[in-house]
């Protein structure tokens, strides 16, 4: 049985990037990874409730299952759904950093939607029910 989302992991060429990206935006609080990952090759990214939602990888970090990892769009992986609440500030932070997005409105469920990609072209499907 599935609880919940864990956490994505995501390969990255700029983790300083990518971890500014997902502070500023999402408002997570960067922390190192736990060994054998290192401050320059893991940062983890935290929720409020202090869940470590977003791992973040270097391209050299040791993994326990490795595979080729290219920049880009992601594959079979379309993108990465968040609930999320506080529809307005999300907003007013993604114009404050100049980020593109793109809104969508699901009448029927009452759910809006806002379409975020971050530096390494992973696509984010931030979920505002009731907000």
């Amino acid at each position: 049985m599935i609880l919940t989302l864990d956490h994505v992991n995501i390969i990255t060429a700029d983790l300083e990037g990518s971890a500014r990206f997902y502070a500023q935006v999402f408002g997570l609080e960067r922390r190192d990874g736990p060994p054998p990952l290192t401050p320059q090759t893991g940062q983890w990214m935290y929720d409020e409730a202090g869940r470590a939602v977003i791992h973040l990888n270097s391209l050299d970090a040791p993994r326990a299952y490795d595979r080729d990892i290219a920049p880009g769009p992601t594959g079979a992986l379309h993108h990465v759904a968040l609930a999320c609440s506080g529809h307005d500030a999300m907003i007013a932070r993604l114009e404050a950093v100049r980020l593109d997005y793109q809104r969508n409105f699901v009448t029927a469920i009452g759910l809006r939607q806002i379409f975020v990609r971050d530096p390494n072209e992973v696509l984010f499907e931030l979920n505002f029910f009731g907000d």
